[in-house]
């Protein structure tokens, strides 16, 4: 009874992947024996044995391998054995007595397993003749000036299967490549004219499942001579010593599974040989020899055609090396170009971009992105910056690696469908959290061959309570339209991709580095002229305070013996020297703002904002203000800063009234983790294209005839609330009256409640 895939009882990994290296059957056309050294005792031998040697196996199991084997014989294979190589002694011509005292004639091959036992293969030696290295060596020179006359990868592989076929005469020889998700494709192929072709078709990863190729990438020669073949058992069943299955993961004769065999059948194969392609420690692909009936393959001439294959696939691998140096090299140049700029540019991302096509070139791309500090550099074709930052999201939830790529981004993040045409492939590097480097590649729709219909590649069956696999009746052509499937992302790509992320990360680094000396020698700079505005303020006041002193002395005494102009001179003098006064007194507020660290307390608002109004009471009284606020909070804070914050704001508001008698509100609101307060009032307005530069110490939007100040009063507003970790804005229109808004972080136990949530920097950075 056969039944579909979609089983959910039946765990079809491990039917996929069941070991088969661990074997108790091996193919009928040799013998194997497990011998223990260093007697060479027989501990398990195949139950072919009595029709071949005439000898059963319980009874060789008794014996040692000398007791089949002349002396001469056994001196030669223990000598060969004691050396490290044992391929200096495979294969090796044995004569076997039976007991009638014929000689039969084996090629022996010898291999250790991995649990240290020796393993012997006897295999008929179907003819005596050997090859002649002459012979070999103009088969193999013959092959190489084929190669010579070839210019790219699919003529070079048809060179190869040409060669095999040519010494083997099998009905078909086809190499097999395989891709990055296990798949594979017959790129060259050499033929019967009889026979179906299966050039450009490809095979899903379920024909040569995991540990097949396991066993394909460590045993690089594999013979079925007949598929039709009924397997014979080794006995005892489990090894005496170790007490489980054998391992014949290198072994020649040991049997397929039934899965396979099935699969030959199917596809009418009546004899293979298989030969590995491995590049890098890797299996690239197979030779496969395929016949349509029974036939058997030397030893010998089966090595051959491995060298053969490794020689002509050697060829290859250099011509691709060739091809990714002169790709490589010229990567080193757009990489060094990269580098350049970013080097010589305040801002790396600037120098990233100075070329954009050296940025698209790096990775093959049509497009790429810079995405750093929240702000996203867009190069080519690229989806929306809306797009972006939810990629970006995803992203980071998502990926930990130093690079990510792929081909078919739709498939693994589905909103990626909506910008399909200019990101079906993605190629990204992280710098930091959030700050990405990507390239994008566009959907390349493209029809694909298959050899049968990929989606039923096996079926499970049930048989007397056994679940196994089956594959597929039909290897019929079955086309598919790939879709939301870029042109994929080569080695070469992402490991230049990767090493300009290193480059990236150590400019990044220097760049810190160099912020972090400059902002230290900043802060001392920075420290000495606070102490120094803090000194001279300090220590001008009592030279001023004695000229005021003796210019209002000298007015009084002498004001009799002075004409109009000389009292106007000195009211002049009087008044640049309480300018002076002033102003001193404002760099001594501004300077002492942050002098030493202040211990911050809770402190009800309401309070400092009370001692703000008293000292202005004067002022509003005679501007006839009216000032409101709201209900105020509880903040950690400095309760004489908070006072010197309201009567600058507020004063401010007094001062810039306009026709109107002044009318102030102060407000308060929680937001996230802080208190937004403002100070609303109704007067003349600010442009607000000063609304930054207000800020600033001592500038100043009126002349002093028109306004009295020195404009150090919101510098100092700025600066109190910077130390408050907090930050100061205005919102405000010519004409229209301005509001002051600044924000003061939650502090005590109920921050320590929200721990976790965005800092106050996070929250308002978008205003920013």
């Amino acid at each position: 009874m056969k039944m579909n895939l979609e089983l959910p009882d039946i765990n079809l990994i491990s039917l996929k992947e069941a070991s088969i290296h661990l074997s108790s059957q091996i193919q009928p056309h040799g013998v194997l024996l497990v011998l223990e050294e260093p007697e060479l005792k027989i501990l398990q031998v195949s139950t072919n044995a009595l029709n071949i040697f005439g000898i059963t196996p319980e009874t060789m199991l008794q014996k040692k391998l000398e007791d089949l084997l002349d002396p001469f014989q056994i001196e030669r294979i223990k000598t060969g054995l004691s050396g490290v190589n044992l391929d200096f002694i495979n294969s090796t011509r044995v004569w076997v007595r039976k007991k009638d005292d014929e000689y039969i004639v084996f090629d022996a091959v010898f291999h250790r397993n991995q649990e240290g036992f020796l393993i012997l293969e006897l295999e008929p030696a179907i003819t005596q003749e050997t090859i002649p290295f002459l012979s070999f060596y103009h088969l193999a020179q013959a092959s190489i000036n084929q190669l010579k006359k070839t210019s790219n990868l699919r003529e070079f592989c048809q060179v190869i299967v040409q060669e095999v076929r040519k010494i083997t005469e099998f009905d078909r020889v086809m190499l097999y490549k395989f891709d990055d998700d296990g798949h594979g494709s017959v790129v060259a192929e050499e033929k019967l004219e009889s026979l179906e072709p299966y050039l450009g078709l490809h095979y899903p990863e379920s024909d040569i499942p995991k540990p097949a190729k396991k066993l394909f990438a460590v045993n690089s020669i594999r013979i079925i001579p007949d598929s039709s073949c009924e397997p014979v058992q080794v006995f005892p069943v489990n090894n005496p010593i170790s007490d489980r299955p054998i391992d014949l993961t290198n072994s020649i004769l040991r049997s397929a599974a039934p899965c396979h065999m099935e699969y030959l059948h199917n596809m009418g194969v009546g004899a293979t040989l298989t030969i590995s392609l491995i590049k890098d420690q890797k299996l690239w692909g197979l030779i496969a020899c395929h016949h349509q009936s029974p036939k058997y393959i030397s030893y010998e001439l089966r090595k051959a055609c491995e060298f053969l294959g490794r020689l002509i696939f050697a060829e290859i691998s250099a011509r691709e090396e060739t091809e990714d140096h002169d790709r490589q090299i010229n990567m080193t140049y757009i990489q060094s170009r990269l580098i350049e700029y970013m080097s010589q540019d305040e801002n790396f991302i600037d120098g990233l971009v100075k070329n954009p096509q050296n940025l698209l070139d790096l990775a093959n791309a049509q497009g790429a992105a810079v995405c750093f500090g929240g702000n996203c550099t867009l190069v080519g074709e690229t989806p929306k910056e809306e797009d972006l930052n939810f990629l970006l999201q995803w992203l980071k939830n998502n990926v930990e690696e130093e690079v990510f790529q792929t081909d078919s981004l739709p498939q693994i993040y589905p909103d990626a469908e909506s910008f399909k045409n200019v990101a079906s492939g993605l190629l990204a590097i992280p710098i930091a959290k959030r700050n990405y480097v990507l390239w994008f590649r566009p959907e390349v729709i493209q029809t694909v061959n298959w050899g049968g219909d990929p989606n039923q590649a096996f079926e499970v069956s049930h048989s007397e309570g056994n679940v196994s696999l089956c594959p597929r009746k039909s290897f019929e052509l079955w086309k598919e339209t790939v879709h939301l499937t870029s042109l994929p992302w080569k080695d070469i790509e992402v490991k230049a991709a990767l090493e300009l992320r290193k480059a990236i990360v150590n400019i990044v680094l220097r760049q810190a580095d160099e912020l972090a000396q400059l902002a230290q020698d900043l802060e001392r700079s920075n420290a000495d002229l606070k102490k120094f505005a803090y000194v001279a303020s300090h220590d001008l006041q009592e030279p001023l305070n004695q000229v005021v002193n003796y210019v209002q002395l000298l007015e009084m005494r002498y004001r009799e013996q002075l004409d109009e102009e000389a009292q106007e001179f000195i009211s002049y003098a009087v008044q640049g020297v309480s300018l002076m006064q002033t102003l001193i007194d404002d760099v001594l507020a501004y300077s002492k703002v942050d002098m030493q660290a202040i211990a911050f307390q809770m402190t009800g608002v309401k309070i400092p904002l009370d001692r703000a109004l008293g000292n202005l009471r004067q002022r509003i009284h005679e501007t006839g203000a009216t000032i409101t606020h709201d209900t105020l909070p509880t903040v950690m804070a400095d309760s004489t800063q908070l006072m010197q914050l309201f009567q600058n704001l507020i004063g401010n508001a007094l001062k810039f009234h306009s026709e109107q008698p002044p009318q102030i509100h102060v407000g308060a609101q929680r937001i996230e983790d802080a208190w937004l307060f403002s100070v609303r009032d109704n007067g003349i307005g600010i442009d607000p294209q000063f609304s930054d530069r207000i800020f600033v110490i001592f500038q100043r939007l009126h002349t002093r005839d028109e306004y009295i100040g020195t404009g150090m009063g919101l510098a100092i507003c700025k600066k109190i609330v910077e130390c408050h970790r907090g930050r100061i804005w205005v919102e405000s229109k010519q004409g229209e009256g301005a509001t002051f808004y600044f924000t003061i972080p939650v502090g005590g136990r109920e921050l320590e409640r929200r721990k976790g949530r965005k800092t106050q920097n996070d929250l308002f950075g978008r205003g920013q």
